[in-house]
């Protein structure tokens, strides 16, 4: 079948919780994808950093393959043999002593929440069912009802309620408004160091360490979400690297998977993680061999520092030819290859933006409005970046004309 059955079939028989651009995707390579009848696409979303090294990376994909002809599942019922190596692997990755593992990235700000409530309880002190957390405005950290319930943003809230207590809404930038909202019933200080689905709003220089200091000074643990921003996207392991600030919380999805499996974590050391005893939660693929596997290939890939050198090298390069683009762009910002960029809107949405970049073979996707993000895989080479630039400029003009 062509796009456009397949298009049709899908919105027939599927549920409409997305929006996709009229792209079938059928084959992938590297940053590049291909439709399904031939036509090559720069992928310049990847997965929402899922795909940090890339379509098809040769290591992950031996990783897996390896893998499928022993083991893929024997839930956490049983030890594993790739688990040890896991666990450890991404604990030193983290600098932190244990690791919980789950499967997609809502999953593990879930359980990072649950973890801060339970260490709130029994070692902070707090009063039985009086557990607050502070989270930030316009931040996305999932879809579960829960989530959603701290959510400010009406599309992902509206309709669901109702919903869980214990959290208090601040201003995203303002450490002053954290150290406000902080009581003795608080338990931890929830945010993405860079918020992604916002539009990839950069806090501040200097917010994630006075949040650090906030959080030390109360005695409340700072849960870094690190799903999308962290794993080599901004040009360091981790975003928190770059004020070289250490949470207490990491959670970790999306990139961890390669683009294969969800994986996902939360890493903690033991005076907090230590709180989960057995049968306190749990997944029944959590931290399953084949994600054991992919997930070590992953880390064993960032320990040589070349994804993170590459995304700060060709980062800097991306973000010095959108600051050249002029009029029709009202803002840039990002950090490492990761940009979100605000289109004058009397020249179109962001949805109409990326559909003209889909024709000229680029992939992006707009968010909020006029904004439209960039992320593509960290092994996209300069001069496929500088072409993508060019598209946009290219539709920047038609638009203007």
């Amino acid at each position: 079948m062509n796009s456009e059955e397949l298009i049709r079939l899908s919105e027939s028989h599927s549920a409409h919780n997305y929006h996709p651009l009229p792209v079938v995707i059928s084959s992938a390579d590297g940053a590049w994808v291909t439709d399904v009848e031939g036509k090559r696409y720069l992928d310049c979303l990847a997965g929402y950093s899922s795909l940090n090294f890339g379509h098809g990376n040769p290591a992950i994909l031996a990783a897996a393959r390896e893998q499928l002809d022993r083991l893929t599942l024997t839930s956490r019922a049983f030890y594993h043999d790739r688990f040890a190596e896991f666990a450890t692997g991404l604990s030193e990755l983290c600098g932190k002593d244990m690791v919980l593992p789950m499967n997609t990235g809502a999953e593990a700000v879930e359980t990072a929440i649950k973890v801060a409530r339970k260490w709130g309880y029994e070692v902070k002190g707090v009063a039985p069912g009086q557990a607050n957390i502070v989270v930030m405005e316009d931040n996305f950290h999932g879809r579960t009802t829960t989530i959603v319930g701290f959510s400010t943003d009406p599309e992902s809230r509206d309709g669901f309620g109702p919903f869980s207590p214990g959290f208090r809404v601040v201003k995203y930038g303002s450490a002053e408004a954290i150290r406000e909202a902080i009581d003795e019933n608080t338990v931890a200080v929830l945010l993405e160091p860079i918020q992604g689905e916002a539009g990839v709003l950069v806090p501040p220089d200097g917010y994630l360490t006075a949040v650090r200091e906030i959080c030390t000074d109360n005695n409340v643990l700072f849960v870094a979400d690190e799903i999308q921003s962290g794993l080599g996207r901004t040009g360091e392991t981790f975003a928190c690297d770059h004020e070289r600030v250490v949470p207490d919380m990491y959670v970790l999805g999306k990139a961890l998977g390669g683009g294969v499996v969800p994986v996902s974590a939360v890493v903690a050391n033991a005076d907090v993680m230590g709180v989960i005893g057995p049968g306190q939660h749990g997944s029944t693929f959590g931290g399953n061999p084949l994600a054991c596997a992919v997930g070590d290939a992953v880390i064993g890939l960032l320990r040589t520092g070349e994804y993170q050198a590459r995304a700060r090298e060709l980062g800097a390069f991306l973000h010095a030819r959108l600051a050249e683009l002029g009029p029709g762009v009202a803002a840039v910002r990002g950090r490492g290859l990761w940009a979100g960029i605000d289109i004058d809107p009397s020249l179109g949405t962001g949805r109409q933006i990326s559909e003209a970049l889909l024709r000229r073979g680029v992939l992006v996707k707009d968010t909020h409005g006029s904004t439209i993000r960039l992320a593509p895989p960290l092994v996209v080479s300069r001069d496929d970046l500088a072409w993508a630039v060019d598209q946009l400029s290219a539709v920047l003009r038609e638009a203007r004309a």
